[in-house]
């Protein structure tokens, strides 16, 4: 079953505080639509942008030299007045946890244990990135954005 997801261009309120095409913010899914505006509005968010650092990192599921396309650069100004400066990505929380085989179909368990490995190969080389460069990396799954509770 095809899953239909939410995509298209984010029309940006404060283009100043964009860093990038500010005519070409796309959003894929809602839940990154929901973090373009939140940091599109918020004031304690300095700068940021979609999509615009490129990480190189080898991916072990393939043995290949890839690029990883990060989700969000946000600067952030703190209480203190010291601005703090983020690696974002936008995954379901499903995704940050390694697979169960279960009832799986062979396919189905392959096609999830190859996404996680993938995912993992990119984030370590994001928190390389982030700590070489004095930034933080973070992933915000449904629960970091406020669209589900933690049971």
């Amino acid at each position: 079953m095809a899953h239909k997801y939410m995509q298209g261009r984010y029309r940006l309120i404060h283009p100043e505080k964009y860093q990038g095409d500010t005519g070409d913010v796309v959003y894929r899914s809602s839940w990154e639509f929901k973090l373009n505006r939140f940091l599109d509005h918020s004031a304690n968010v300095v700068k940021w942008s979609s999509e615009e650092l490129v990480i190189p990192y080898y991916s072990q599921a393939d043995g290949k030299m890839r690029r990883y396309f990060v989700d969000y650069v946000v600067q952030v100004k703190g209480s203190s007045g010291a601005i703090k400066t983020f690696l974002v990505e936008v995954k379901p929380h499903s995704q940050t946890q390694l697979p169960v085989r279960g009832r799986k179909k062979d396919k189905t368990f392959l096609k999830e244990m190859y996404d996680y490995q993938v995912n993992q190969d990119k984030w370590d080389a994001a928190r390389t990135f982030a700590k070489n460069h004095e930034m933080e990396f973070m992933v915000f799954t449904e629960y970091e954005l406020g669209i589900a509770k933690r049971k």
